[in-house]
Order: structure tokens, then C-alpha cells, then sequence
């Protein structure tokens, strides 16, 4: 009876043994998905970061220290041009109507008027407008409004043209640095070919030629944009100088063209005619004489 025992107890343990080892075997199945998300995930972080990121590093590292210089030549020339366009729209560069209707108002008499819309406006011509009719307004000498109106816009223009040299200098010495580049690049490929001697491989000189063109491609790409932004800016600035100058000084003139000579003689014969008009009135109205009685 005690060894049917043993035998017994033996199968039962054999059972359960291989009912844990089964569980196990489940488990470890139901974890594999959740292992393989971790190691896709690994995977995915552990990848080198690829498209432009990867074409920009391609770029600097074949072009070198030149190319990296050109770039950050073109991040500060683009940071300018974002600062010379808030500073335009600042100064409200696009509004030329203000300026416009407050000299009409001003040529009409209505002065205050006149002072009104140029006040609310910060176009530096509608400024200086403001500060011309209210020198006249004061009865201010003429040399003394003129020498403050100029000194005005001589301030508002530097502050414009400020920060424009850099973008010069860049639109300048871009092609320059490409073209030390290139010169660079060159001079390495054929140290590269003579140091081949006999076994000269063309694929040599032709990837050192192209690798020494890429600098001279770069820095036009920066040159050019930089220079007609700059042009335009300038363009800008020279826009409104002479507009500040054409309508400040009609402040102090009189206008002699033939527009407004016809306009002025219209002007004084519909007042001729006014007051023509009312003499009769001004007769059938009066009193009647009384006769001298002697």
C-alpha cells in the first residue's frame, strides 16, 4: 500500500508541474507583443533623423565651415528683414491718404482739421505735416518751422535706413565666401589626385569639383534674396523722402499750376457773382430817401 501511495503522489506532482510550466509558457507569449512595442519603439528613437535634417547635415558637411558660415549669414540677414518690416508697419509706411487729405484741409483753411488727421496718423510725412501747420499756426517764423520740420525728418529717415548695412555687407560678401569655397575645394581635390600618383580614379576629381562648386551655389542663394530685399527696402526709404519733402514744403508755398489757377478763378468769380446777386436785395431792402423840404 505505501508504494501505490508513493506512485501516486508522484503522478500528482508530475501534473502540476507541467500544468505551471504551461502557464508560464502562456504568459511569456501574452508579453512578447508588449516586448516587441518596446523594442519598435527603441528602434524608432535609436533612427537617425532623416529629410531635411538630414540633407542640411549632408550639407554642412560636405561644404564645410564656408557653408556653415553662409548659413548663419542667411539667419541673420532674415532676422533683419523681420525687424525692418515690423519697424515699417510700426511707422505706418503704407498710409500716404492721411498725409494727402490733411495738406487739402490745410490748403481749404480748415486747420484744425487738418491737425486732426495728421495727428492720428504715424506716417513721419503726416508727422512732419503736423509739425509745419503748427508752426504756421503759431506764427512761428518760417526758417524756424522749416529747420525743425527738417530736422524731424533727417531723425525718422536714419531710424529707417538703420540695420541696412548689415544686410549690404551680407548681400556682399556671400558670392565672395562661396567663391573662397570653391577655391579651397579645388586646391583639396587635386592634392587628392596627386596624392593617387598612377592610380588616378576620375571619380576623385569629379566629387572633389562638385563638392567645391556646392559653396559657390550657397552663397548665391543668399546673396540673391538678401540683395532685392535690400534694394526694396531702400526703395522704401527714398519713397518717403520724397514725399515728406513734396508735401511739407507745399505747406509754405502757394500751388501756381494751371489747375489750381483755374480752380481759384472759378473760386472768385462765383463770389463776384454772389455778391452781385445780393446787391438788388440790399437796394429793394433799403429805405426810401425823404425829400429835402425847404
Amino acid at each position: 500500500m505505501t508504494n501505490e501511495n508513493l506512485q501516486t503522489r508522484l503522478a500528482v506532482e508530475d501534473v502540476s508541474s507541467s500544468d505551471d510550466m504551461s502557464q508560464d509558457t502562456s504568459l511569456t507569449a501574452q508579453a512578447e507583443p508588449g516586448s516587441a512595442t518596446l523594442e519598435n519603439t527603441a528602434d524608432a528613437i535609436a533612427e537617425p533623423p532623416t529629410g531635411w535634417v538630414t540633407d542640411a547635415l549632408a550639407l554642412l558637411d560636405t561644404g564645410g565651415p564656408v557653408v556653415a558660415l553662409l548659413l548663419l549669414m542667411s539667419v541673420v540677414a532674415l532676422a533683419v528683414v523681420l525687424v525692418k518690416l515690423a519697424q515699417f508697419q510700426r511707422a505706418r509706411l503704407w498710409q500716404r491718404n492721411p498725409a494727402q487729405q490733411a495738406l487739402e484741409l490745410w490748403q481749404q483753411g480748415k486747420v484744425e482739421d487738418a491737425l486732426r488727421v495728421a495727428d492720428t496718423s504715424a506716417n513721419p510725412t503726416a508727422q512732419g505735416l503736423a509739425r509745419a501747420i503748427r508752426g504756421q499756426r503759431r506764427k512761428v517764423s518760417e526758417v524756424a518751422v522749416r529747420e525743425e520740420v527738417l530736422r524731424y525728418g533727417s531723425d525718422a529717415l536714419f531710424q529707417l535706413r538703420r540695420g541696412l548695412r548689415p544686410l549690404e555687407v551680407i548681400g556682399s560678401l556671400a558670392p565672395l565666401l562661396g567663391l573662397l569655397g570653391t577655391v579651397l575645394g579645388m586646391i583639396k581635390a587635386f592634392q587628392q589626385l596627386e596624392a593617387a600618383g598612377n592610380k588616378v580614379n576620375p571619380a576623385i576629381l569629379s566629387g572633389g569639383i562638385w563638392e567645391a562648386l556646392l559653396t559657390t551655389a550657397v552663397g548665391l542663394c543668399v546673396a540673391i534674396p538678401v540683395v532685392a530685399l535690400l534694394n526694396w527696402l531702400e526703395r522704401r526709404v527714398d519713397h518717403l523722402a520724397h514725399e515728406m519733402d513734396n508735401l511739407v514744403t507745399q505747406v509754405f508755398t502757394e500751388d501756381l499750376s494751371a489747375e489750381a489757377e483755374s480752380t481759384r478763378a472759378t473760386g472768385v468769380e462765383s463770389t463776384v457773382a454772389a455778391r452781385q446777386s445780393q446787391l438788388p436785395e440790399q437796394q429793394t431792402n433799403a429805405p426810401p430817401a425823404h425829400a429835402n423840404t425847404l
